[in-house]
Parts: structure tokens; sequence; C-alpha cells
């Protein structure tokens, strides 16, 4: 039996595909796993007994990622589940941030009852005039599964596209339409893009990349959109740029006291994954990966771990999360002294940290904490048996 436990509400046909194994933990118990949102864990204290942390969502800087990976508790996030509804929330951004149709709405509304508002939006339409997005060039920041969606429907919409990610995978590669360029130097993007969208994860690597230095290097009148997170801009830069005229717009959904200061900006509270269908999307998707985790240890989206995946447990398997510094050859030969006999194996690295899987016969160590126990070495940080 698995217990898991929410810290925010999480949709409930991602619950719904929990079977009769998994039970809610009350309050004061102990988990197995963690479904969480945008609820704070950095002064969190783990149990022993937590193994994972799934993040209904892409953004995970609500969750310390290494003192879990410290812990040997793997955090998942759910990439791509809420793609659809920021790329849709792009659109309105780039067309709200080129064409004044907020100021003419809000003008309208102050408008309310006046019998002569029909003649008076003839004469006062002209304050509303603004450009359209065809023909203009986007640079795309980031080209994940979120920035590809974003490329491609900019090509859709008539942009000429350069996108930027030093990451890119043969895969994004194969996801994006034939017309996004790409290129792997930043000030490619500020100097061809008309405007500029950010899609990339916050980090200490990524943090103010928007700044003075950067905001030099773009066009004059540029329109900035950042719907990735708010400690990606310098605020202090921008608003220096938007005074004086060099970004002509900047739209963000992460409101903030300094954001909301600022002139020509457009600040959204944070919607971009805010549809039923992305909630959902990214209910399920975390639900699914705990419980391949819990009942087969694989690890598909995690942020502290390597991918691994051995498949469906069959008899029984240990799976070991420990230091890089130790390889999954030397933790077999650990396993060698109990008679364990290894069918299937699979040890990946990330970073610092490793995870290992065996799948075994013969061990003489029945449960996790028993192998544990006999596994002590510097390194291994934590040990599950799963059986079945």
């Amino acid at each position: 039996m698995f217990k898991y436990k929410c810290l925010n509400p999480i949709a409930a046909c991602g619950l719904n595909f929990f079977t009769d194994q998994y039970v809610k933990a009350e309050e004061n118990e102990a988990a197995d796993a963690i479904l969480v949102r945008s609820a704070k864990m950095h002064d969190m204290e783990f149990d022993a007994d937590l193994k994972a942390i799934a993040r209904a969502g892409a953004g995970v800087n609500n969750i310390p990622l290494d003192k879990c990976a410290e812990q040997g508790i793997v955090v998942f996030n759910t990439p791509g589940a809420n793609a659809n509804g920021v790329k849709e929330l792009f659109i309105f951004s780039a067309i709200a941030a080129v064409r004044d149709v907020m100021g003419g709405v809000a003008w309208t509304k102050s408008e309310a009852g006046n019998p002569d508002i029909a003649d008076l939006t003839e004469k006062e339409k002209k304050k509303f005039v603004g450009h359209e997005i065809l023909g203009k060039t986007l640079g795309v920041i980031g080209l994940g599964a979120i920035g590809i969606k974003v490329a491609n429907v900019a090509v859709d919409l008539g942009m000429k596209v350069i996108g930027y990610d030093p990451f890119l995978s043969d895969a994004a590669k194969a996801a994006l339409n034939g017309l996004v360029a790409t290129t792997d130097n930043l000030d490619d993007i500020a100097a061809a893009a008309d405007l500029i969208t950010i899609h990339v994860p916050a980090m200490a690597s990524t943090n103010g990349m928007i700044n003075a230095g950067f905001i030099e290097k773009m066009k004059d009148g540029v329109i900035v959109i950042n719907l990735a997170r708010d400690t990606l801009v310098n605020e202090a830069d921008m608003a220096a740029a938007l005074e004086a005229g060099k970004v002509a717009k900047y739209v963000c959904d992460f409101p903030t006291a300094g954001a909301s200061q600022m002139k020509n900006t457009i600040l959204i509270p944070h919607l971009g994954a805010s549809t039923e269908e992305s909630e959902d999307n990214c209910a399920i998707m975390a639900v699914q990966e705990i419980m391949d985790f819990l009942e087969n240890g694989n690890i598909k989206n995690s942020v502290n771990y390597p991918a691994a995946d051995l498949g469906a447990v069959v008899g029984t398997r240990v799976t070991v999360a420990h230091k890089a510094s130790l390889s999954g050859a030397d933790i077999q030969d650990m396993l060698k002294p109990f008679g364990a006999v290894v069918s299937g194996m699979v040890s990946k690295t990330r970073g610092d940290y490793a995870y290992s899987m065996f799948d075994i016969s013969g061990c003489c160590c029945s449960c996790s904490s028993e192998l544990e126990d006999k596994l002590k070495a510097d390194g291994i940080l934590k040990v599950r048996v799963i059986s079945k």
C-alpha cells in the first residue's frame, strides 16, 4: 500500500488514476509521494519514507531540488502537459502587445451608457491604432515543449521565427516547423527579433538573463514577452528600457510589485497553465509518473535524477539512488555477497547524482530496510526493494 499527499488541489481526473494500492495520507502521516503545484517546499522537512515529489506543472522553483536529491527523493515535473495553454496565451500576448485592443476595451467601458458612444467610437479609435504581427520576426528563447509550440504557431501566423536553445535535441529539431531558423548564439535573437518570447526554466544560469547588456543589443522598440518566470528578467533593467522606449512593451505572466509600476507593461495573473485542460493533463501525467516510479522504480521526467526504465517488475527489483561517484557496477558488486543474481540492469547519472536498477533473484534480503541497512556506504542515498 502506498500513501500520497496533495499540497495543493490536484485535478480529480488525475487522482482517479490511483488504484486501490494508494491511499491519501492524513495530515501528520508520512507519505511515499507528494503531489504539488505552487506550494512552497523549501522550508519543509522530509520524512525518511518520502520517495518522490511530482510537480503538476513545469516550473519547480518551489521545490528544493538539491536537498531532495541528497535524500534520494526523486522530483518529477510534467513537461508539455500545459504547453498548449501557454502557446495560446502567447498568441494573445503577441497581439495585445502590438495592437492596443485592451486600451480600446477600457475606453469603451469608460463610456458605458453614453448615448453618443457609436459616434465617439469613430473619433476615438485612432488612438488605438496598432500593428500586425504578419511578417514580423519573433525570437524564441528556449525550444522545449512550450517553445516549439510557440515557434510553430508563430510560423502559422505568418511570422518569421528564429529560435535559440543550446541544448536542442534531435527530437526537438524534428518537431520544429522547417521554416523556423535556429541559432546557438543568443545575440542573434537580439539583433533580428521584433518580438522576443522567453521559454526557459528558472535556474541560477538563467536568472536575470534578460538584462541591460542583452537589451542594449535588441532592436529599438522591441516587444518582450515573458510567460516563463519573473526572475528571468532583471526588473530594474527592464523598467529603464521601458522608460527610455528601447522596449516598447513588456508582457509578463508573473505580477510583482516592481513590474506593476513599470510603464507600457501588460501584467497577466499567472494564467499560462490556467486552463481546465492544462490542469487535467498535468494531474494525469504527475500521477502516472508517481505510479510507475513507486510500482516499478522507473524514472521519467525527473528534474534531479536521470531517466531510467526497466519496464514492469516481474519478480524482484532493487533500486538505488546514489552519488555519481559510485557506478552501477560498484553497486552490483555490493549485491553479490547477498546471493543476488542480476538478470537486468540500468544505471544512469545526472550531474552529481545517479540511479541504478537491478532485476535480481536469489537475494537473501527481502525488504528495503534490511537491504539498505546492509548496503551502508558513502554515496548510497536510498535503497528500495520492489517485489511482485
